[in-house]
């Protein structure tokens, strides 16, 4: 047997040493996409990472964002990025974890990311309250008409009290039909059941023993939209979701009905939306949600004075978006660590 001897040089072991020194030293490279995170998930990275971030407080320009993020081995965005393959590429093979801050996940292309073993994380159950709570607002608003009744109030149109004028339909003894039953829809029921009304009706995959808590109903689609009084879309946005509500559905809801979206503005035909509303095939609706975000001001959902628009605000509670600031960042320090993270996709 020969066994032939390697050598290596002082200088070749000196670098290798240094090499491997800067390598254990090395902090990971972080990118935030907009400079209004809030701030307590952005302190929780610097401490253990190194922080780019976006000079941008909206939407990053897509070729700025391909050129920041390459090398980064984190990134941290918001629903409003698209991640796909060109934003995967443009970040290279070092990137490990994307880490955004919200419930939906249809802005990130996951087949891709599984199949780079980049790792996504996200914020469920945080701001479940906080979105229930715009829900109940946006639907009193819309059902009650207040928006209209402060235009008056403010431009001359209060006269003086009158039995008819800026009357809308209330809650109680209503049937009120939920598209989508999971964390959001659930916490929206138990806030309508005390509102005394009569029934709570759900559209859900798969039936749901939580709605045992305030005795909702589970019904076909096309039953939630013939029978309910109020109808509350709380569907995440899939391919099965992608304008549920249409022309076809709107013709069958009472003309009554007043609709309410704070899930994604994709699970909408806005113009047979539109179309319904000037028709009065439905009686209003309000909006958290649309398509694109924010709508051009000469949409007519802007100029109709039964819709109600808000500009995506459901988690807007302070405290909701800073802890859901701060989940962003530990999903993202997790994986990076190649640790659990706590709220993976």
């Amino acid at each position: 047997m020969i066994y032939k001897r390697v050598v290596l040089s002082a200088p070749s072991l000196v670098r290798g040493v240094v090499t491997a020194r800067k390598m254990s030293s090395e902090r990971f490279q972080v990118f935030v996409t907009r400079n209004d995170m809030p701030q307590g998930g952005i302190d929780l990275l610097k401490k253990e990472c190194d922080v780019k971030m976006s000079s941008h407080p909206s939407t990053m320009p897509r070729e700025e964002l391909l050129k920041a993020i390459a090398g980064v081995s984190g990134i941290f965005c918001s629903l409003t990025d698209r991640i796909d393959r060109e934003v995967l590429d443009a970040a290279g093979p070092d990137l490990k974890v994307i880490g955004t801050i919200s419930v939906g996940h249809d802005h990130i292309d996951l087949a891709e990311c599984k199949k780079r073993g980049v790792r996504i994380g996200y914020t469920p159950d945080v701001l479940t309250d906080a979105t229930a709570e715009l829900t109940m607002a946006l639907l009193l608003s819309t059902s009650r008409r207040l928006p209209e009744a402060q235009h008056e109030a403010r431009s001359g149109g209060w006269k003086s009290w009158a039995p008819t004028w800026m009357t809308g339909p209330g809650l109680a003894g209503s049937t009120v039909g939920i598209a989508g039953f999971g964390r959001i829809g659930q916490a929206v029921a138990r806030r309508v059941k005390a509102f005394n009304t009569k029934q709570i009706l759900y559209f859900n995959r798969s039936e749901r023993p939580e709605a045992q808590e305030t005795g909702a109903i589970k019904v076909t689609f096309d039953e939630l939209l013939t029978q309910s009084d109020f109808i509350i879309c709380c569907a995440a946005l899939v391919p099965e979701t992608k304008e549920m509500f249409n022309k076809a559905a709107f013709e069958k809801m009472k003309k009554t009905a007043v609709l309410v979206n704070t899930s994604r503005g994709g699970t909408v035909d806005q113009d047979a939306l539109i179309e319904a509303l000037q028709n009065n095939t439905i009686r209003a609706a309000g909006l958290d949600v649309t398509t694109p975000e924010p709508l051009p001001l000469d949409n007519p959902l802007l100029k109709l004075p039964n819709c109600v628009v808000l500009p995506h605000i459901g988690s807007a509670a302070i405290e909701t978006r800073n802890t859901m600031s701060e989940l962003t960042a530990n999903n993202i320090l997790k994986a990076l660590k190649g640790e659990p993270m706590p709220a993976e996709l």
